[in-house]
């Protein structure tokens, strides 16, 4: 009997990070350079493999707006990992960058795993963080480390599937809040899918 594993993603990060786009490139969809802001929190996911293990990866899209922290913090709870975005021409939106992660410590589980995202490498010209920054920043703080570009479709899947190689650490030693599934089984508590409107959506990417 095949089964697979649930796990919740959350990406974070100032709004026009490319975020939305990020989800986008890894679900597989067409990148849009036009942007729209993500209203409160949308939701995507896919079924992927490693470690030998089925997952599927529920990912939430939260808005980089303070007005909408309050929401976007109800999702930080359950979550196993988190993907910190900051835009590499922006050094403001890599400066909050700590602030994410703390209020992610602060509202989320003890056992969430980081990785930090420097995302439009395709803006190369206009780089306004250097990569040793953003490396630097996640060896202080014992976090994986990538640049992307959600244009390009760079690192973008890397991004997504390096952090499981924690996760499933702490999967094998019961830390990390999962359920397991038969194939076919559906999941009644999973929200409605927002894949489509992240489909129609436009980004910052």
């Amino acid at each position: 009997m095949d089964f697979y594993y649930t796990l919740n993603y959350i990406v974070v990060g100032d709004t026009g990070v490319g975020k939305s786009c990020i989800i986008l490139s890894f679900l597989g969809e067409t990148f849009r350079a036009e942007h729209t802001t993500t209203i409160g929190i949308d939701f995507g996911s896919k079924m992927v493999s490693a470690h030998s293990k089925k997952f599927k990866l529920l990912i939430w899209d939260t808005a980089g707006q303070e007005a909408f922290n309050s929401i976007s913090r109800s999702y930080y709870r359950g979550a196993a990992g988190a993907l910190l975005v900051y835009d590499i021409t922006n050094k403001e939106s890599f400066l909050h960058i700590k602030k994410w992660m703390d209020e992610i410590k602060h509202y989320g589980d003890a056992h969430i795993s980081f990785v930090l995202v420097g995302n439009k490498t395709d803006l190369e010209e206009k780089r306004a963080v250097t990569y040793e920054e953003g490396a630097d920043f996640a060896k202080e703080h014992e976090m994986i480390f990538i640049e992307t570009s959600a244009k390009s479709g760079q690192n973008i899947n890397d991004a997504f599937i390096k952090i499981l190689d924690k996760i499933n650490e702490k999967i094998d030693k019961k830390l990390v809040q999962t359920k397991r599934l038969q194939d076919n089984h559906r999941i009644d508590e999973e929200p409605k899918s927002k894949t489509e409107i992240l489909k129609e959506k436009a980004c910052a990417c």
